[in-house]
């Protein structure tokens, strides 16, 4: 069973940059694919980023395609989100997450994930 443990959030002027850490434990973390998921206060959670459990495939969502950057060292069992020019509307709490079973596919919907993190809050002022 994986566990998860997000840091790196923060306040961030608009236009700047933070970079997500996701740590993992368990002996088969490679093996799952990772996900990053938001939720704005008021709104439901919402993907932003996936990578496959072997860093082959990734997909993001539109709305930062270009601007995030997701990537994974299985050896140290963690998952990273590069956020840069960062956007008010960005603010969330962001989230990790496993999926929950072993997979090659990339995965973008939050019922494909069985293991989450407990967020880690991103604030963008203007």
């Amino acid at each position: 069973q994986v566990q998860l443990a997000e840091s790196g959030g923060g306040l961030v002027q608009a236009g700047g940059s933070l970079r997500l850490t996701c740590a993992g434990s368990g002996r088969t973390f490679g093996r799952y694919g990772m996900g990053w998921f938001r939720q704005a206060p008021g709104k439901e959670r919402e993907f932003v980023a996936a990578i496959t459990s072997s860093s082959g495939g990734t997909d993001y969502a539109d709305s930062v395609k270009g601007r995030f950057t997701i990537s994974r060292d299985n050896a140290k069992a963690t998952v990273y989100l590069q956020m840069n020019s960062l956007k008010p509307e960005d603010t969330a709490v962001y989230y990790c997450a496993a999926t929950r079973t072993w997979t090659l596919v990339v995965k973008v919907t939050t019922s494909d994930y069985g293991t989450w993190g407990q967020g880690t809050q991103v604030t963008v002022s203007s």
